[in-house]
């Protein structure tokens, strides 16, 4: 009986951890964020028939798309929205407040990812001196990383230093970002003391010297019916060339524009897109022998360069799109041998949009207009010497915000309160402006509901303009007739992004619903059940999950 017993005991502390077994948490090997810089919404659509079936089609055929995601803040640029993807966050409570920002204490200008303390790996310039420590917030990588005790593995890569480092955050193993000047790929002191090996052996392949040879289009010039004909003037030319037309050599232009003339081609993207493969490779990225999930975090960042250069509606921006899909076909097929299919999770999205060139919509008789921010500033600040008797009052007009220099103000001992109604007074009889509020006062200015809650999510008080003003739709801050588009406004084209998951625990269909950017990081840390950034104010779109 005492031998049953023990028997017993035995087979129920073996039943006991075969459970415990069972009950390990379920996640994939690999989480792979894509965030492609300026892709508006109507992309994912605009150029479909001619997308592969292995690309953009794949996403959509396989995984569930949110069809109606939006950013819920203002300025709409590449910091920002890279942070708020990450953090389920916005501006006002993670801190990075535009690409640019300025520390309104002090009046000090600062970049993004901007750290003094650190040095570049790779590189002596200070396009090494980077890293997150002006992100207050944790991101859904950090996450990952304290709910595995650090065992997962998280990288960020894109050519952008912002679109590697917000993206990786705070606990990365490392982040890697292109150097124009020398055409490398490097990192910084943040992460480590040097260079991994394959990422010096992939330095060496000299791969930006080649990809800048020409740029023809991949498909016979006259199939680009998506777009204006070639030679149209809603572009901006490439330095040191006489005439805008396919083929571009390439080869010759990179001796006036340096290696850095591969971000403004689709070959940038290529490039990030090789060496994300090699980091899958060589990291052993969602190959984990404790069954851990890695996570890769990359922005494809030509699109945006192209964009801004190009404009929408030219046949170079639907040719860097067509050249983006068959490089996401590749990474996927990789990814499926590497990784297993249906053992990873991809996600696509974009940090925000692109307005269509101002010229372009008035040509086609749309309502549409540049304003032009310089002269905007000069007019303002000599409106207020004349009343206050001071000059240089407003020290910029960053991010569709007015920064005052606060400084001077409480040196001529002046009411600040006085100085912005000034301002408010001027700014509201600028042609192109709809709205313009102290954001003391915001909660008693007539402004529409959806366009005051972007204003507020925006508007960092230590790192913000004290006054943001809210141009009409398809204006932009813009010298008059210029060629290519920018963003940063609340309007669709700028704020209407996609939101695409495919792969581990993703169902396929699509939702209609309104979502936001600030759902992407609690939906992706339901999905791995690990708990939210330590900023977010997004909820989950459950309605992703694949019924288990």
């Amino acid at each position: 009986m005492k031998f049953n017993k023990t028997f017993l005991s035995v087979l129920g502390l073996f039943a006991g951890l075969s459970l415990y077994a069972q009950q390990e948490v379920n996640r994939p090997k690999l989480v792979v964020g894509i965030v492609v810089d300026q892709m508006r919404w109507d992309y994912l659509y605009r150029y479909q028939d001619r997308y592969s079936n292995g690309g953009f089609k794949r996403l959509l055929n396989e995984g569930f798309s949110n069809e109606n995601t939006y950013i819920p803040y203002i300025p709409t640029v590449t910091a920002i929205g890279h942070s708020s993807i990450y953090t389920g966050s916005v501006p006002a409570i993670h801190g990075i407040a535009g690409n640019d920002f300025i520390i309104q204490a002090t009046g000090q200008e600062m970049y993004c990812t901007q750290d003094d303390s650190v040095t570049g790996v790779g590189a002596t310039s200070k396009a090494g001196k980077m890293s997150p420590k002006n992100l207050l917030v944790s991101t859904v990588t950090d996450q990952l990383r304290l709910a595995t005790n650090f065992r997962s593995k998280v990288i960020g890569i894109s050519l952008k230093d912002r679109g590697a480092i917000l993206p990786a955050g705070h606990f990365a193993n490392a982040a890697f970002w292109f150097d124009g000047e020398s055409g490398n790929w490097i990192s910084s002191s943040f992460y480590m003391k040097e260079l991994p090996k394959w990422v010096q052996n992939f330095n060496n392949k000299k791969l930006a010297e080649k990809y800048l040879d020409t740029w023809n289009t991949l498909y016979p010039i006259n199939t680009y019916v998506q777009s204006e004909k070639d030679g149209n003037p809603y572009r901006q030319n490439y330095k040191g060339l006489d005439k805008m037309q396919f083929p571009y050599n390439l080869n010759n232009l990179k001796k006036e524009n340096g290696l850095g003339l591969i971000r403004s081609t689709p070959f940038g993207n290529s490039l990030t897109k090789d060496i994300a493969i090699e980091a899958i490779d060589n990291e052993k990225l969602g190959q984990n022998e404790k069954g851990i999930t890695d996570f890769l975090a990359v922005s494809f960042s030509s699109t945006d360069y192209v964009g801004h250069q190009f404009s929408p509606n030219t046949i170079e921006t639907e040719d860097t799109y067509l050249r983006l899909d068959k490089d996401l076909e590749t990474l996927f097929n990789h990814l499926d041998q590497k990784v297993g299919k249906g053992e990873y999770l991809v996600f696509l999205t974009a940090d925000h949009g692109g307005a269509h060139n101002p010229k372009y919509f008035q040509d086609k008789k749309g309502n549409a207009g540049y304003f032009p921010t310089s002269d905007v500033k000069k007019s303002l600040n000599e409106k207020l010497v004349a009343k206050f008797k001071v000059d240089n009052l407003v020290r910029s007009f960053a991010n569709y915000q007015i920064h005052l220099n606060y400084q001077t103000i409480e040196q001529n001992n002046l009411n600040v309160d006085d100085v912005k109604t000034e301002i408010v007074n001027f700014m509201q009889k600028v042609e192109g402006v709809s709205f313009v509020a102290d954001m003391d006062k915001i909660d008693s200015t007539p402004i529409p509901a959806i366009i005051k809650e972007r204003m507020v999510n925006g508007y960092n008080r230590k790192r913000s303009g004290a006054i943001t003003y809210i141009l009409e739709p398809q204006w932009y801050g813009g010298k008059q007739n210029s060629g290519g588009t920018t963003h940063g406004t609340w309007g669709s084209y700028d704020s209407h992004i996609p939101f695409v998951l495919m792969g581990w625990g993703i169902k396929h269909g699509a939702n209609n619903n309104r979502v936001f950017m600030t759902d992407i990081a609690p939906t992706i840390s339901a999905l791995l059940h690990i708990e939210e950034p330590n900023g977010n104010i997004g909820s989950p779109v459950t309605e992703v999950f694949q019924q288990k």
